[in-house]
């Protein structure tokens, strides 16, 4: 019995063969050709080919031109997809490109993927926004946990998202980019954490007892990113020279792990290493002298995981009776802050972590620049006191009591109280 006339924008559906009935739709047109996209779906009777006719339909937000309508009249999910996959996609690591997809494809579509191109508006992306930094967090099944989302990643979303819409008013697709009205929440300042120096011989123990004393030993002398340290081969150490190269680093894409290039043209680069560090690497590639990898794993047979170096930490802080605040990047702060307290020059510590600039260096690690600041003006006030023979006994009551050749100057400095210049009657 035939069925009713389908509607334009409904698909066509037919019966094949006995027992197989097939549905067909237009998805839209090749970006570049023009050529038609036809998709289809196949079910044993005309009721289920139907509806999954209708649900194919409805679910296909593919990134193709609707023949007969602008960009600006398809929904931002047609167009964040489009930009992604031809303007991003191709310039970007494994990782970073899984990381843009994430964000996209679990947070921008779903809450703002409908709204048509052209009609999105400054206030709904502000609302957005907001929303993620109250309550956006995700579980690692996609579903929402109602906690709050850190202000930093709410910045990478608005920045994909900005960029897609950049991209846009560039192609004068639309006349502006409302992201550019919105305001995104300002980071917060994370108290930084690191290893306890005196806790440090209790955590290597526990590393020495698992077996991968050398690979955290290593990262304490020399502060590597994790992908950095697990992406290491015996090749790029010259054991002579004691000289490490920096030249890759091991990611996750699409749940396997893979070897990439570092994060920024900076971050390749050549290290020098402490003598007890190569030793140590020395005796860790004749355990296993037939792998090129500097740290094999045996249960894989290959490559440590990120997760599973997660894990020994946390196992390590718990036997070294270090809270689990500290992370296994703070190892990377650990190793700086002992550099810096240390006097190696900021220059240099940024040349080890490959950082852009040593200023990026001490902004980072301000807390221990001003420890020094403040150990060098004691230093220099005992050498003053030593030299002019000046006593301050008190400096915190306004009455204190100052012995020296300048004692009616600072007293009148400690006290204003004393001093008639600051006195208004006195004028």
């Amino acid at each position: 019995m035939a069925g009713r006339q389908r509607a334009n924008g409904e698909g066509s559906i037919r019966e094949r063969y006995p027992g197989c009935w097939e549905g067909r739709y237009t998805a839209g047109y090749d970006i570049l050709t023009g050529k038609r996209i036809q998709k289809g779906v196949f079910a044993k009777t005309r009721k289920e080919c139907t509806a999954k006719l209708a649900r194919a339909i409805q679910q296909d937000t593919g990134p193709y031109y609707r023949k007969g309508k602008g960009y600006d009249s398809q929904p931002l999910s047609t167009w964040i997809r489009l930009w992604f996959d031809s303007y991003t996609k191709p310039n970007l690591r494994p990782s970073s490109a899984d990381g843009y997809r994430s964000m996209i494809e679990n947070h921008i579509i779903p809450v703002l993927g409908h709204i048509q191109l052209s009609k999105l508006s400054s206030i709904q992306i502000q609302r957005f926004y907001n929303d993620l930094h109250t309550h956006g967090r995700l579980d690692n099944h996609g579903n929402r946990k109602y906690e709050p989302l850190s202000a930093s990643t709410v910045k990478h979303i608005h920045a994909v998202l900005s960029g897609a819409l950049k991209q846009a008013v560039k192609e004068r697709i639309i006349p502006f980019n409302p992201c550019d009205n919105c305001k995104i929440p300002k980071r917060e300042k994370k108290e930084m954490h690191v290893l306890p120096q005196d806790k440090i011989g209790a955590y290597l123990d526990e590393a020495k007892r698992l077996g991968v004393y050398a690979l955290f030993y290593l990262e304490l002398t020399s502060g590597l990113r994790r992908g950095e340290l697990l992406g290491l081969e015996w090749a790029d150490l010259n054991p002579e020279t004691r000289m490490l190269t920096v030249n890759k680093q091991l990611t996750r894409s699409g749940g396997e792990l893979c070897i990439s290039v570092p994060k920024t043209e900076n971050s390749i680069r050549t290290i020098a290493l402490p003598e007890n560090t190569v030793a140590l690497l020395i005796d860790e590639h004749n355990k296993h002298p037939d792998s090129p990898l500097m740290f094999w794993c045996p249960r894989t047979n290959g490559y440590w995981s990120p997760d599973s170096l997660r894990h020994l930490h946390k196992q390590m802080l718990a036997a070294a009776g270090v809270d689990e605040s500290v992370r296994f990047h703070d190892l990377r702060h650990t190793f700086s802050t002992l550099a810096i307290q240390s006097g190696v020059d900021a220059k240099t510590v940024a040349g080890m972590l490959g950082h852009y600039s040593a200023a990026f260096t001490l902004d980072t690690y301000t807390h221990v620049t001003e420890q020094m600041k403040r150990g060098a003006a004691e230093k220099i006030g005992v050498f003053m006191n030593a030299s002019v023979n000046v006593q301050v006994n008190v400096v915190h009551s306004p009455s204190a009591v100052v012995r020296g050749d300048y004692e009616s100057d600072l007293a009148n400095c400690l006290n204003p109280s004393n001093s008639t210049d600051l006195d208004p009657t006195s004028q």
